[in-house]
């Protein structure tokens, strides 16, 4: 081999990527005046695509394998260079590594909480928090829509924008599934699911394919946890005879350590003890009385020769059955009434019916 031949061989280029980081997504390799030379090895690992930029126009992309850049392997840089001079001599092209594996652990979470309608607790404000793991699906669209000429593109560019993705579509999803506060740690796993159909479409717009995503956390403002805790602790008390007559058992021992012992301390105890069987009996004889609810008002419209009228009120209501206004099989409707029925089958208004008084004999 001649010495040129020799020198020439030492140069040829190889192009490859070692990644020794987790949160990096795209890397453009370093050339000198970004200058290849042709024959060189180009090396693209498992997890990895290669992407060549020819003047600022995508040319090539290469999935994992060793190529030798020459013009049967680079088909659309060929054309758009056009080789003037000579398939021998070097290109230019930048040359950016693409990390197509996945990249997990992403988290995401509610900044401020979300107001939804609970059917238990009513108007409740929630946070929710938890991840999803997504990957690069097709490295020229992320290039060009997201990328664009960063040489050293990761994770925390993006994520920000995606977790405002997430959270938009989760506050959409929280309030329109209609599920109770203390059923929702039952369907993470729905949730889940649910998200990732409805975020895939908007991923894959960026190139990107969403994996997984987890829900892991759905919690209440800590006063309504407090308030919840003692509602529980009520719950778990049960007999509060029994659990005061308890509480006065384990105080002996502490009433035996103090000056005087038990003797000292019998009156006490024996008091605490009697105290704890009058309480006992006061909450087991005395009737729980509260105040009634109120009466609801409810309020009907009524078709009148294709028109609807009122609303009117049950009395108002009953007023019309007694003149003959209001028949059974006069349609009637109320919020929350999906349309219109007849009254008589509106079971609100059928007593109405029942109660007329007879007709009046004739006295002849």
């Amino acid at each position: 081999m001649s010495l040129w031949g020799r020198i020439s061989g030492e140069f040829i280029d190889i192009i490859e990527w070692m990644d020794d980081t987790r949160d990096t997504m795209v890397f453009r390799y370093d050339r000198h005046n970004n200058e290849i030379k042709y024959g060189a090895k180009l090396i693209v690992r498992e997890g990895q695509a290669a992407v060549f930029i020819n003047e600022g126009k995508l040319a090539d992309v290469f999935t994992p394998g060793t190529f030798t850049l020459e013009t049967k392997n680079l088909p659309l840089l060929s054309t758009l260079q056009g080789w003037k001079y000579g398939f021998e001599s070097p290109f230019k092209a930048e040359v950016y590594f693409v990390t197509t594996r996945q990249f997990t652990e992403l988290k995401w979470g509610t900044q401020n909480p979300v107001m939804v309608r609970d059917p238990e607790f009513g108007p409740v404000r929630l946070r929710a928090f938890g991840t999803y793991a997504m990957r690069i699906n097709d490295p020229a669209k992320f290039l060009t829509e997201v990328v664009g000429t960063d040489a050293n593109f990761g994770t925390e560019e993006i994520t920000n924008q995606l977790r405002n993705i997430v959270v938009s579509r989760f506050t959409n999803l929280i309030g329109t599934v209609k599920i109770p506060v203390l059923d929702m740690a039952g369907n993470y796993d729905q949730l889940g699911e649910f998200l990732t159909q409805r975020l895939a479409p908007e991923f894959e717009q960026y190139g990107l394919k969403l994996t997984k995503m987890l829900v892991e956390n759905i919690s209440l403002p800590p006063e309504v946890e407090e308030v919840l805790d003692k509602r529980t602790s009520m719950g778990v008390v049960g007999n509060l005879n029994a659990y005061m007559q308890f509480q006065t058992a384990n105080s002996i021992p502490d009433v035996a350590n103090q000056p005087g012992g038990l003797a000292g301390g019998a009156f006490g105890a024996g008091v605490g003890w009697q105290m704890a069987n009058q309480i006992g009996q006061a909450f087991q004889q005395a009737p729980i009385t509260a105040a009634p609810p109120p009466v609801p008002n409810v309020s009907f419209h009524v078709a009148v020769n294709g028109q609807p009228t009122g609303p009117y009120d049950l009395n108002t209501l009953q007023q019309q059955v007694v003149s003959g206004q209001l028949k059974p099989s006069s349609l009637v409707w109320r919020q929350g009434m999906p349309g219109w029925e007849a009254a008589e089958k509106v079971s609100e208004l059928a007593n109405l019916f029942t109660q007329m008084p007879p007709p009046i004999p004739v006295v002849s």
